[in-house]
């Protein structure tokens, strides 16, 4: 299914999706949880509008591909064209915050960085990014006190606030501008929290978010 932005109260938002641009190893924990070294800058790297799907429908995950990982992460909705922007404009463009599930081809991620090779392929297949709807600002409290959690068959897998993040949201959407020009309708994730694992046939996620998003699904078996 086609995912098209909009927001908790319906209003479907007026352009198409972009781009979703992400960033690995934003939270410390998680650096560290996978063995990688913690970044001094936004590792940076993009999703097509192809891999997006609702996070409120059921996961369709490509299980025959090899082990299929969750990383629960916040999503940012732009509203305005940003290029080389102060941290205040890349602010203002913000238009909506939901949640977004960077799926990911563990083991052929770490064939391909064994080797060297880029690893878009484990990490933009089709379905490879469920997004929630996106609450307004006015919804939501300030970034640092911004907390989401996921919990897998009712035990607790991930916390993640926005006080923990590395590189601020403000900061990391700036940077992103000054690489990629960022249009109303893209889509920002900002990195995941320790707790990533693989998904199973069957399994019941609930997702939670500050402000009022709550979300359920289950992986299809």
């Amino acid at each position: 299914m086609r995912f098209v932005p909009r927001f908790t109260d319906g209003q479907e938002f007026p352009h198409a999706l972009g781009k979703i641009v992400c960033v690995g190893r934003n939270y410390a924990d998680h650096a560290r949880e996978l063995d990688n070294p913690v970044p001094s800058e936004p590792l940076l790297f993009i999703k097509p509008s192809t891999c997006a799907v609702p996070l409120e429908e059921p996961i369709e995950a490509p299980f025959s591909r090899g082990e299929v990982h969750y990383e629960t992460e916040l999503a940012l909705l732009v509203g305005e064209e940003l290029s080389h922007a102060t941290a205040d404009e890349a602010e203002r463009a913000i238009v909506g915050i939901g949640l977004g599930l960077d799926l990911t081809l563990r083991d052929l991620q770490t064939r391909l960085k064994e080797k060297g090779h880029p690893w878009e392929t484990a990490k933009g297949f089709d379905g490879a990014c469920p997004l929630s709807a996106f609450l307004r600002l006015s919804q939501v409290p300030n970034w640092s006190a911004l907390a989401f959690t996921l919990v897998i068959d009712g035990e607790p897998r991930q916390r993640g606030e926005g006080a923990d993040m590395l590189f601020p949201v403000a900061t990391l959407v700036a940077e992103m501008s000054r690489h990629f020009t960022l249009l109303p309708g893209d889509v920002v994730l900002t990195g995941t929290p320790a707790g990533v694992g693989p998904l199973s046939r069957g399994a019941e996620l609930h997702f939670t978010l500050t402000g009022g998003l709550e979300i359920t699904t289950r992986v299809v078996e």
